[in-house]
């Protein structure tokens, strides 16, 4: 059981802590990544890209006897995800924070989809999340406690235009996170879900870019839109989202379990 002391050093809440952050070579993940980092926890990085994996790593601030590390796995593989991640456990790594993280899908209306595209995403997204929790759960029940953070899209609140193959997985991945929640509820392992609204990363870029080719927008008038759609009028920075998942790693989070937490600006509509 975790006992809330008012006197933590908020600065160095995640001391002793160890994370494993997905997608975390650039834009969110690396953001969390380096935030949890500077608040004292050891990091392990995971991506696909060796070479850029490798750099966010040296850009990871290093409390006094903390050494981060980093696993080589591509989430379209989720036997790859598998193999990589239990042979890193092997090795007496005990990480009890887990940021499920990776890339969308390409957009287009649902309609034109191909099967394939959602069997890729459900492989990317949901199997693979499911892999990394079934090989840290059982760490997490041994040490007593765990902190699951999923960074999914406030299209499971609001299905966003364009976008229908994302719309349906990150749906289906906040019900499992939230199926989860409830069943490890009771071994003080907490369940929450992350929801970026648009947020200034290679994935916006793309969408954007996406959206100009088929339209008569420049790139810069589709971001201006994008901005426009939030009460705040603006973007997103990497840095901010990472803020709720960092929060949500921390003792202060310590009773807040199954949730979505909707990081946009106040851009979507429902409560």
């Amino acid at each position: 059981m975790i006992i809330f002391d008012d006197k933590t050093n908020i600065g160095m809440e995640l001391a002793g802590k160890h994370a494993l952050v997905c997608g975390s070579s650039q834009g969110i993940g690396l953001s969390a990544a380096k935030l949890m980092a500077e608040r004292g926890a050891k990091i392990t990085l995971v991506g696909r890209n060796e070479i850029k994996i490798t750099a966010a790593m040296r850009s990871l601030h290093s409390s006094e006897g903390v050494h981060h590390d980093f696993i080589i796995a591509d989430f379209s593989e989720p036997t790859q995800v598998k193999s990589a991640v239990v042979d890193y456990l092997k090795n007496g790594n005990e990480p009890t924070i887990l940021v499920n993280n990776t890339g969308g899908p390409k957009g287009g209306l649902i309609i034109d989809a191909d099967i394939s595209e959602f069997t890729a995403t459900f492989n990317q997204h949901l199997v693979c999340n499911h892999i990394l929790v079934q090989a840290l759960v059982p760490i997490m029940k041994v040490k007593g406690e765990g902190s699951i953070i999923n960074v999914i899209s406030t299209s499971v609140k609001q299905p966003l235009n364009g976008l229908g193959v994302s719309n349906t997985i990150r749906g289906a991945v906040a019900n499992w996170s939230k199926t989860l929640a409830n069943e490890l509820g009771q071994f003080n392992i907490r369940v929450n879900n992350v929801l970026p609204g648009a947020t200034g990363t290679s994935r916006l870029q793309e969408i954007a870019e996406a959206k100009s080719a088929k339209s008569a927008q420049n790139v810069a008038e589709v971001f201006e839109e994008m901005a426009k759609q939030s009460p705040m009028q603006r973007i997103a920075k990497p840095e901010e989202i990472a803020e709720a998942i960092a929060f949500l790693a921390s003792p202060r989070a310590s009773y807040i379990n199954g949730i979505n937490i909707p990081v946009d600006g106040g851009r979507t509509k429902s409560l």
